[in-house]
């Protein structure tokens, strides 16, 4: 979540077909946030390599500095990919994990003028804050030339600020993926749903099968915060999600309260809803729904789900435990919402700008999309190197997207979108436990993003 205001004014952003999800045991400590194709590798010859994104320079004895919040398995797999850098151009790369206080660190790094070469962060608000403080470096021809080709124009544009380029996006999540129990469907001779009324027919059927049709964990705000994006989404579309995203339009909004009634039409609903939800953490409405037995049929969250299943219960990701996409609402079109890390550089270098040109080639992507744990959002990274069918298959709903939006709790500033307590967490949590007032929880998070925001 951001950590200051500033860097949750944030004015966009909107993806268009964007890519791949991951779902893998990696990705379990992503979750803790809310939390989210690579391309094949070129010939190598006398220190350069050569593939899609060009010939690398020769950057012996050039040492770089990187720092992203990755740590433990996520770490040791984006070490593989600056490995790759390392062994194409022959520059060492030291890398630094500043796990969840990535801004506070980099902030102070900042100011004290010692930033590092390249960081990769989860907050596109903290690179708005950064460009504005005018601490990076615009993207060269040649790196933007690799981003044209690779990324898709929008995520093109969420690399940019007020028009000017300055990021790469390396890694993203589909937060749109909801999860059930393949053998409780079967009995109830249910399948995979493609619209809201289909979904909750669905969760119906599985009800009346003998096995509620939904678990929800509601102890915390996060899940809820993505409950509601996702709804958003698809009510309103990608244009006035960004508008709220920034406040340029009220929490009062119609769009807001009948995203609102929507929900609370599904959460109130006592025949579908697995019961317990306000004292069940996101977990165990996992295990809820893949232990043995089951207590309920389905499960929303994002790709991370699946490193959950794998820890916690003796379900089998593909098997016993499948996803269809969110579904849509009133024909809205094939929408992700998610999050990723984006590369950013605070030094003007040769070297430095190898290495984000680098990390925009599908040959970096390739090699943590192998590894599996990944999600590229470059349109040219090979699909077939993920590890599973369901990988491949999350992946490839995210490169389908026609809109694709980054997480709103993200991108507000953190007092609204990523406290504990307050804000959009606490009220969708009393929301849920009384989903009667749509209209009145609107005017409630207007008066939270009004204060939050400071307008």
């Amino acid at each position: 979540m951001n950590v200051t205001q500033a860097a949750g004014r944030s004015r966009r952003r909107v993806l268009a077909s964007g890519v791949a999800a991951l779902a893998s045991v990696a990705l379990l400590a992503a979750c803790g946030g809310g939390g989210d194709g690579e391309e094949p590798t070129g010939e190598d010859t006398a220190g350069e390599e050569t593939g899609a994104s060009g010939d690398w320079p020769d950057l012996s004895g050039t040492t770089l500095d990187v720092v992203s919040d990755w740590s433990g398995a996520e770490q040791a797999n984006f070490e593989e990919v600056l490995a790759g850098f390392e062994e194409a151009t022959g520059a060492t790369v030291q890398y630094t994990s500043a796990g969840n206080d990535v801004a506070t660190v980099l902030g102070t790094r900042v100011e004290g003028g010692d930033p590092p070469d390249v960081a990769l962060i989860p907050q596109p608000g903290l690179m708005d804050q950064f460009a504005a403080d005018g601490a990076l470096i615009e993207l060269p021809e040649d790196v933007l030339a690799s981003v044209q080709e690779n990324y898709s124009q929008s995520w093109q544009d969420l690399g940019t600020v007020d028009g000017t380029p300055y990021g790469v996006w390396f890694k993203a999540a589909n937060k749109s993926t909801v999860w059930y129990n393949a053998t409780v469907y079967d009995t109830a001779g249910a399948s995979a749903p493609e619209t809201w009324d289909d979904f909750v027919s669905t969760l119906q059927l599985v009800s009346d099968s003998g096995t509620p049709g939904l678990a929800v964990g509601a102890d915390v705000g996060w899940p809820l915060t993505d409950w509601f994006e996702n709804v958003y989404l698809r009510v309103a579309g990608e244009d006035m999600y960004n508008q709220l995203a920034d406040h340029e339009i009220p929490w009062t909004d119609p769009t807001v309260v009948d995203s609102l009634t929507i929900l609370g039409e599904l959460w109130g609903n006592d025949q579908l809803v697995l019961s317990g939800g306000a004292q069940r953490t996101f977990p165990e409405s996992v295990t809820a729904v893949f232990g043995d037995p089951p207590q309920a049929g389905t499960v929303y969250e994002g790709d991370f789900v699946a490193g959950n299943i794998a820890a916690d219960t003796e379900a089998v990701v593909g098997t016993d435990a499948l996803f269809y996409a969110f579904p849509s609402i009133e024909d809205s079109p094939p929408s992700v919402m998610g999050g990723g890390n984006v590369a950013i550089a605070f030094t003007e270098d040769e070297g430095t700008m190898a290495l984000m040109r680098y990390l925009a080639s599908p040959e970096a992507a390739n090699i943590w999309i192998e590894l599996g744990g990944f999600t590229s959002p470059n349109i040219n990274s090979d699909s077939s190197l993920y590890p599973d069918e369901t990988s491949q298959a999350i992946a490839e709903q995210l490169t389908g997207a026609e809109a694709f939006v980054f997480d709103l709790s993200d991108l507000a500033p953190s007092a609204f979108g990523g406290t504990p307590g307050q804000g959009f967490w606490q009220i969708m949590i009393d929301f849920y436990n009384d989903p009667s007032d749509p209209a009145g929880t609107a005017q409630q998070l207007e008066d939270a993003a009004a204060s939050a925001y400071g307008g």
